[in-house]
């Protein structure tokens, strides 16, 4: 288990904002580093030099598919969550629907990654598809038999996120991939936020293709894999010169896919070592400092059991959420809102489960990651504690 501060990560601000980027851990810096010096070469070239390049996507491929529970030929590698969603959703749902002569429905959920709901709106725009966006319950969550009901005869994909980024709240993927699969449909599940923060089996879940991403894992932007079952039809995006299995055009950029891969293998060892533990402990602690400090002020979000272990989504009475991370720069932090053009409006995810626009305004995400300490939450706490102590005086 990592204990020692990140070489480039200061003590201050304390950084909360875990589920918008993590810091590249220095051990995948180091793997990456041979990919960017002598093995230059492109891997899919029939000289010497491409021997080496092609032995370290090779082995990034599998190390990322044994980390999810795959194998490395279903691993199709990306250059972004938004790109692996986009080929899951538009590439798969059009290959079904082709394969069935029918014209598609992709079912879907309100508090979705933007990503997937970009993907939905095309299929209907560009391709005539119908789309079904499912209501979550007040704690996030889709209900299976709601996916039940809307699957019709010309469904061809559900896709439904593994953890929301925003509350954490991880849905019921494998009742809603018994689902699926009972009906002939095909299941797609963002795991970008999951995946190496809770174990996540391609087999136990029971999905179709699920998604990866590079930076929510302490990799660097620019790498990400879609999971693609055996068997299952996907058209790609991008066409050209055949590389990902044709799924994908493109040299392959194998720094990255190395980076990907030695991610992948650190994660697998660090959830082995009780990580998920460590942090849920972490972010319980977070939650009781700042409730004893700020008595019947700070309202959790999200399921209070099915979530991921280093997320608390909060929203603290008589406060606004940017107002408070403004007046308190020692906390990197996200809020409950988007800002456009200055004004500041409820989070989506946040309203679609019920909440009044102002709590939703007041909410903060607190995401942990793997050099946060006990010293960390608890300066957070007594920082955040004053600055909404001050937003209310």
């Amino acid at each position: 288990m990592t204990t020692a501060r990140h070489p480039d990560l200061p003590s201050r601000p304390v950084y909360l904002d875990h589920n918008a980027t993590t810091p590249v851990d220095p051990r995948v810096l180091d793997a990456m580093l041979p990919a960017l010096r002598g093995d230059f070469a492109n891997p899919s070239s029939t000289h010497a030099f491409a021997a080496g390049p092609a032995r370290l996507l090779a082995a990034a491929r599998a190390e990322v598919a044994a980390l999810l529970g795959a194998r490395p030929e279903e691993i199709v590698l990306t250059g972004s969550g938004s790109e692996a969603d986009a080929l899951a959703v538009r590439g798969a749902a059009l290959a079904a629907a082709t394969r069935r002569g029918v014209r598609p429905h992709v079912i879907t959920q309100v508090t979705e990654h933007p990503a997937v709901l970009a993907a939905c709106e095309e299929l209907r725009t560009r391709h005539g598809a119908r789309i079904t966006v499912l209501p979550v319950d007040a704690e996030g969550r889709v209900e299976p038999a709601d996916v039940a009901s809307a699957i019709t005869a010309d469904t061809v994909l559900v896709s439904v996120m593994h953890a929301n980024n925003e509350t954490g709240t991880l849905q019921p993927i494998t009742e809603i991939a018994a689902v699926c699969r009972e009906r002939g449909v095909l299941l797609h599940t963002d795991a970008a936020q999951s995946v190496g923060k809770v174990p996540v089996d391609v087999d136990a879940l029971g999905v179709d293709l699920l998604t990866v991403v590079g930076h929510k894992m302490y990799a660097p932007k620019g790498v990400a894999a879609l999971y693609v079952r055996r068997g299952v039809a996907v058209h790609p995006l991008v066409g050209g010169g055949g590389q990902e299995h044709g799924l994908r055009a493109g040299t392959e950029n194998v720094p990255h896919a190395v980076a990907l891969g030695a991610a992948a293998r650190i994660a697998r060892a660090e959830l082995a070592d009780g990580e998920g533990p460590r942090l849920a402990d972490l972010r319980d602690r977070l939650a009781a400092r700042l409730a004893g400090l700020l008595p019947g002020r700070v309202h959790v979000h999200g399921h209070p059991v099915h979530r991921l272990p280093g997320t608390l989504n909060v929203h603290i009475d008589g406060t606004v959420g940017h107002e408070l991370l403004a007046a308190t720069p020692d906390v990197a932090a996200s809020t409950g809102s988007a800002c456009h053009s200055g004004s500041h409006t409820p989070s989506a995810v946040l309203t679609a489960m019920g909440l009044p626009g102002t709590d939703a305004l007041a909410t903060l995400r607190l995401s942990l990651g793997r050099w946060t300490t006990q010293a960390d939450v608890d300066l957070a706490a007594v920082l955040l504690a004053a600055g909404a102590d001050g937003a209310s005086a």
